[in-house]
């Protein structure tokens, strides 16, 4: 019944916190002296004057917050204030009747059911604080002369170099340049399976390290760490306000003015103040207001725990309704990086092949050259000299058992060295030679996502059968990979313009499109479709920006989870608007007919707070959804 209430959905400032701690010892002292002037009546029947100056005592303390909610509410309207105006109409006609118990008592059992109402909206920014507590933490930060020092993670800043031990917290989004380690990333991913974090890998902050010694290069800290976006988009999700509740916005004065009306009718026709008042107290709509803000927040806080965050709750119902898919390939699909292949080479000990190619590697900055290097261990790297990089061919250099050499067929061609038949490969070819003996072709390509043919079959299942992958990518890669994951409809060689009329076009053909992407080619087909989803773990800032859904983990399978929780979240919500509007028309019906009794208004006040405590409790439910990600092998 606060002004206060209004802002449920965000954690109640100190000064709100003193305020609610007023309001409820005011209630508990009216309690008593309610307590005190009925017994009083009880003991000394005759004396009626001390017991009814007791109730109005106790109806005064109460009366303050009462009426500055009530003023609070006629100055800023919204869906609560509806509630504290009725409240406050309902005392002051109590006063007006007489009634003093009534005047008492109704204001008390508001309070204390809007104090309920509180401790259970805000329960889902704990779980924010608790995010945010994951952002702070000490580093070691590896100094220019390799000495540690320990530093507050908020110093750090990208292309630092820190050192994580088994059991501390990874300090912020990093690149792993050494060591190796289990990483627990279920506060930001909400995966229970541990992380294997090897070199080369991208690895999120707040993360634990479980075992081993990593050392990371930072990448984004603070706001920009994959964590910092996880927290803000909570916040922004939780300040979202769904359809229905806009809707009801609209008509809050309309409600209001029918309210008065009918309270007005009841008092003409029955001349009963407490069937008057009851009316007054019935029509409080706050399980109505609270049925959709109670079960976003659920969904919102149940999302975050599967490591998918939702922008706005809007999209929790959109969700339900999806009829295509249309996905990018590259970094959705598959993991967006180059990695080996295969080798070509008649060699069979391929160890010695790695570590020459990774060491070869490491001295260019090419695409290729990178995703060789990452190999290996940088400490197991051989140690080159006269390194000579030729720009679009490859690198030469110098080792301890001769000239190596590694690059493009032209290259060895250049140093006259022969080579084996090019394979056919549908991606990059490195040719690796030493001392003028040619070695092995290494076949380069960036491989799908080992869950994306599983989950592009469960959409299909949840009835996404129109599935398009759309991509910048050549023809021949694109069917290829399309059959791969099962599917059929693809359009390659896609600029972002093409890319969003595509997705224009399914939505005026009658298609309800899901777009998923993750790159600053997706950013304006993720806007256009009516969910975009983007891919968290690498994903571009425009990407993520544009999206109405991020994938923290990028685990394809989570759009499946994304499905199923939203037309859960749909469920819930048709339940409690069920239970809102009609317990509120039910109690309004009994009261205008009288048949809630002499005590009306205050029985009303009872079934009012139970109503709300029923959509509390409804939406309290899904919290109990729970999609752990199993291992692939056990997928089948």
């Amino acid at each position: 019944m606060t002004a206060q209430t209004a802002a449920a959905p965000s954690m109640l400032s100190t000064a709100e916190q003193r305020s609610a701690a007023r309001q409820l010892t005011l209630a508990m002292l009216a309690l008593g002296l309610l307590g005190l002037g009925l017994v009083w009546r009880w003991l000394s029947p005759e004396q009626t004057g001390v017991s009814q100056l007791l109730l109005g005592l106790a109806s005064l303390l109460v009366a303050v917050p009462v009426m500055r909610s009530a003023w609070y509410s006629l100055r800023y309207p919204s869906l609560h204030g509806i509630t504290d105006q009725l409240i406050a109409l309902a005392m002051m006609g109590a006063w007006a009747t007489g009634d003093l118990l009534t005047a008492a008592l109704l204001p008390i059992i508001m309070i204390f059911g809007h104090v309920l109402e509180e401790r259970s909206v805000i329960g889902s920014q704990e779980a924010i604080h608790a995010l945010g507590r994951l952002t702070r933490s000490h580093a070691r930060k590896v100094q220019a002369d390799g000495s540690i020092i320990e530093i507050d993670n908020a110093a750090l800043k990208a292309g630092d170099i820190v050192e994580v031990r088994a059991g501390d917290r990874v300090p912020a989004d990093g690149l792993v340049l050494s060591g190796q380690a289990s990483l627990d990333t279920a506060p930001i991913t909400g995966e229970s399976v541990p992380l294997e974090a090897t070199v080369g890998m991208q690895v999120f902050g707040g993360a634990i390290n479980l075992d081993g010694l990593l050392r990371l290069e930072v990448t984004r800290t603070g706001n920009e760490s994959t964590l910092g976006k996880v927290i803000a988009l909570m916040q922004s999700a939780e300040r979202s306000k769904p359809p229905i509740t806009r809707l009801l916005e609209r008509y809050a004065g309309s409600y209001m003015v029918l309210v008065l009306l009918l309270a007005a009718v009841t008092w003409f026709v029955t001349n009963d103040a407490q069937a008057m008042l009851a009316v007054l107290v019935a029509a409080c709509p706050c399980a109505l207001v609270l049925s959709a803000p109670a079960t976003a927040i659920a969904g919102i806080a149940v999302a975050a725990r599967h490591g998918i965050l939702i922008r706005s709750s809007a999209f929790l119902e959109e969700l339900a309704d999806l009829t295509s898919l249309v996905v990018d390939k590259t970094g959705t699909l598959t993991f967006g990086t180059l990695r080996l292949q295969s080798i070509d080479s008649p060699i069979e000990d391929r160890g010695p092949l790695l570590k020459l190619a990774a060491s070869l590697g490491s001295a260019s900055s090419h695409p290729v050259s990178r995703a060789l290097a990452g190999l290996v261990a940088q400490e197991h790297f051989l140690l080159l000299s006269d390194i000579r990089e030729r720009q679009g061919l490859g690198v030469v250099a110098m080792t301890e058992q001769g000239e190596a050499a590694l690059g493009r067929p032209e290259l060895f061609a250049q140093l006259g060295i022969a080579t084996s038949t090019v394979p056919e490969h549908d991606g990059p070819i490195a040719g690796l030679a030493l001392n003028g003996r040619f070695l092995a072709w290494l076949l380069l390509a960036d491989s799908v996502k080992p869950e994306a043919r599983f989950a592009m079959r469960e959409l299909r299942e949840l009835g996404l059968g129109r599935q398009l992958l759309l991509t910048g990518d050549r023809q021949s890669v694109a069917h290829s990979l399309a059959q791969e994951v099962g599917i059929s409809d693809v359009e390659a060689q896609a600029l972002p313009e093409d890319k969003l009329n595509r997705v224009l076009t399914e939505i005026d053909n009658g298609f309800r499109p899901m777009v998923v992407g993750d790159g600053i080619n997706d950013s304006l087909a993720l806007k256009a479709g009516v969910v975009g989803v983007a891919m968290g773990a690498g994903g571009a800032d425009i990407a993520l920006a544009s999206a109405d859904i991020v994938l923290i983990g990028s685990d394809l399978r989570r759009l499946g989870t994304c499905v199923r929780l939203s037309r859960q979240c749909r469920q819930t919500l048709q339940v409690n608007v069920i239970i809102g509007l009609g317990w509120t028309l039910a109690i309004v019906a009994f009261a205008a007919f009288g048949w809630l009794g002499a005590a009306g208004a205050m029985i009303a006040a009872v079934l009012h707070n139970l109503s709300t405590l029923l959509v509390l409790g409804n939406a309290g439910r899904l919290l109990r959804f729970q999609e752990p990600l199993l291992k692939l092998k056990e997928e089948g």
